[in-house]
């Protein structure tokens, strides 16, 4: 009987974000690990294998593919109230104690996880967007950074047919992916799950990769929202979210900073819930730092106005929401304020192609 890895092994073409090393190696840099994999092993993540000197990603399956609202992504500053079409993979170059999506994450890793997955094309997944009303279609549930060419397939038809895309990503990665990444990605959502490097050793990463694609996903004109789930004892002492909002800040005060509540999952059942009141000294953390859209999240109702946005301007409630869902939307479809004027940030209607910004990142060859 085959194993899980067998027959993920099966499901996969040759890759693009790799090159060739000596003894048959391959360097993959899909991730910020960069693995140096050599012929019959696999990368940290599991799922990209090196087969005779080259390396093969995965491809032409989902794990899941589910309509949500956008605003569960979670994007605030992204069509809202729109319906997202999520699909996912399997595997994770991170291994989270706290991870909630672990069946699909950790499958390779964790022998608790046996998941089924089926075969799809990129025409498939489209087709499902435009049947069930999705604006967007959005790389999620596993690490999506990892099995990027089947985004990037996915996505050349979603583009084609109007779509926004996006990732749902933990943000370790390489300026090789970026590239490859930016014309067919519109918008990005980075977990910054800490900012001691400690931390994220003990998830199996470094701070370092993380806060170099946060600065190159903002710099390149991709549309960038960034969570934090803020743990208690981990990650929610008032430096350590003093310091993640001052970084953010320092990029731009208009990236949307989601402060979000933990609650016991998978590995990590000693740390309480996040009360809301943790939720709420975070945001007033992050707006003492100068970020202008700080939202707390996974509390709906319990943080009083942190769900809403509001005019930079003026300072009117422009979107309300409790939860997943949007209440009231004020918001002109051109991004600004009816009653100032002030253009709020954020992807508002359908997209243009690639942002000229990007140009400039296309000279970095993959493979």
């Amino acid at each position: 009987m085959q194993t899980l890895a067998d027959q993920l092994a099966a499901e996969t073409r040759e890759a693009v974000l790799s090159r060739p090393l000596d003894r048959n190696r391959v360097e993959c840099f899909a991730c910020g690990h960069r693995c140096p994999i050599a012929p019959g092993f696999a990368g940290v993540c599991k799922v990209r294998y090196n087969r005779g000197g080259k390396l093969y990603a995965p491809y032409g399956y989902v794990n899941a593919a589910f309509c949500d609202p956008i605003e569960k992504k979670p994007f605030y500053h992204v069509l809202p109230g729109s319906r997202a079409l999520s699909f996912g993979m399997l595997g994770c170059d991170l291994h989270c104690g706290y991870c909630q999506n672990w069946l699909t994450s950790q499958a390779l890793r964790d022998v608790r996880s046996h998941l089924d997955f089926h075969g799809a094309s990129p025409t498939d997944l489209v087709r499902m967007a435009v049947r069930q009303g999705a604006s967007s279609i959005v790389s999620t549930y596993n690490e999506p950074l990892i099995t990027a060419e089947w985004a990037v397939a996915v996505f050349h038809e979603a583009k084609a047919a109007g779509l926004v895309t996006g990732f749902v990503s933990n943000g370790n990665g390489t300026p090789e992916v970026l590239a490859y990444l930016r014309p067919w990605v519109d918008v990005y959502k980075i977990d910054l799950k800490s900012f001691d490097d400690r931390r994220y050793h003990e998830l199996g990463g470094r701070l370092g990769p993380i806060l170099d694609t946060i600065r190159r996903v903002h710099e390149m004109g991709f549309w960038l929202e960034v969570v934090t789930l803020v743990v208690p004892g981990f990650n929610d002492s008032d430096s350590e979210l003093r310091a993640i909002a001052e970084f953010l800040a320092a990029l731009s005060r208009d990236i949307p900073w989601h402060v979000t509540a933990f609650h016991q999952d998978y590995k990590m059942t000693g740390p309480d819930d996040t009360p809301a009141a943790t939720l709420i000294r975070a945001a007033r953390i992050g707006r003492a730092a100068g970020l202008r859209y700080v939202y707390a999240g996974n509390s709906p109702g319990r943080t009083g106005n942190l769900e809403h946005t509001f005019c930079a301007g003026c300072g009117v409630p422009l979107i309300e929401r409790l939860g997943f869902r949007v209440l009231r939307n004020r918001l002109l479809s051109s991004g600004v304020c009816p009653d100032c004027g002030t253009a709020i940030p954020g992807v508002w209607g359908a997209p243009g192609r690639a942002r000229s910004e990007a140009a400039d990142w296309l000279h970095i060859r993959c493979g």
